[in-house]
């Protein structure tokens, strides 16, 4: 059961589909794509985000507090398979610095888990220490559960001569908050148009020069998006549903 561990910057930009065209080329100039992107591939990423009954946690993410967290499970396949092996991932982000750290299991026991507190056998010693994190995650907020699907189709890069440095994009961002599994496939309504892509720049210091320059040439605008986020809006908001004083500059920003 594999576990990855990741500190970084993440920093977005929702361009147009004409600024990701010609941004494109710079980007083949001095990145790679990954393993998964070979010859214009594309690979999909499908998460069912958790949270409490009351919309907790992407509440406080909103108004962008100094430190917040996530819980979500994550399958690069859909609809995944009951015993397939999944990530359940818990992601912070303090004064701006993130950090992910994730551990496999099954659909059906990552379930189980958030459902029972049942949790898989793991013998190494830091898979149990994420799964200890985990426990303290789900002990602190009341009633923890599925609360937003969210899938989207990902490109990925990393640079050639600094492969810390990774870049994505992202399209067809699809969410929902009914069907709430990994296991029943990839629909729901759009939060990003046909022609947007979603870009983020992973970096543990700062933005290589030659990005900075061709960013400014083409006129993309660092942005604050969160997928969850933006679901979570799109709800609210069709749903009619009255946002509290205290968050409603944080909301409509």
């Amino acid at each position: 059961m594999a576990i990855s561990t990741f500190q970084r910057r993440e920093v977005k930009f929702l361009m147009s589909l004409e600024q990701y065209e010609a941004l494109l080329p710079i980007v083949h100039a001095h990145m790679e794509p990954d393993r998964f992107c070979v010859d214009g591939k594309e690979y999909g990423i499908y998460n069912l985000y958790y949270d409490t009954p009351t919309d907790l946690l992407i509440r406080r993410s909103i108004v962008k507090p100094f430190f917040k967290e996530k819980l979500r499970l994550r399958s690069y396949y859909s609809p995944a398979d009951p015993e397939q092996s999944v990530f359940l991932e818990i992601k912070r982000k303090i004064n701006g610095i993130v950090t992910k750290r994730r551990v496999s299991m099954t659909v059906t026991d990552a379930e189980t888990y958030i459902l029972t507190r049942v949790k898989p056998y793991y013998e190494r010693f830091i898979d149990q220490q994420v799964i200890r994190e985990i426990d303290v995650f789900l002990n602190s907020y009341d009633s923890v559960a599925p609360k937003h699907y969210i899938g989207y189709q990902r490109s990925a890069f990393f640079g050639k001569d600094d492969p810390e440095f990774r870049l994505t994009f992202d399209r067809d961002i699809t969410e929902r908050r009914y069907d709430l599994s990994i296991t029943k496939g990839n629909y729901g309504g759009k939060i990003i148009r046909d022609d947007q892509r979603l870009m983020e720049i992973k970096v543990p210091g700062s933005i290589p020069l030659w990005m900075s320059q061709a960013l400014s040439e083409i006129g993309i605008r660092r942005t604050s998006f969160s997928k969850y986020g933006r679901a979570y809006k799109k709800f609210i908001q069709n749903a009619g549903a009255e946002v509290p004083q205290e968050e409603r500059k944080a909301f409509y920003a």
